[in-house]
């Protein structure tokens, strides 16, 4: 992997770990004020298991293998 591709990739990762964090807050901020929409609730939280997936995708590609 080249230092170019390891900084996108390390860029991709601070935004799409700023959108993960971003969506939790407003999950949390739905069930803190008693909005009780299901179906955007659902749709917020599997974008957020997406995001969670795509960002462990990254971080494996970012570590080194180390084989002990």
């Amino acid at each position: 992997m080249t230092d170019a591709e390891e900084q996108a990739l390390r860029a991709l990762l601070v935004q799409l770990s700023e959108e993960h964090r971003d969506l939790d807050m407003a999950i949390a901020a739905m069930a803190d004020s008693g909005v009780r929409d299901q179906l955007i609730l659902t749709r917020l939280k599997k974008r957020k298991l997406q995001l969670k997936d795509q960002i462990a995708r990254i971080e494996d590609a970012l570590l080194p293998d180390i084989i002990a």
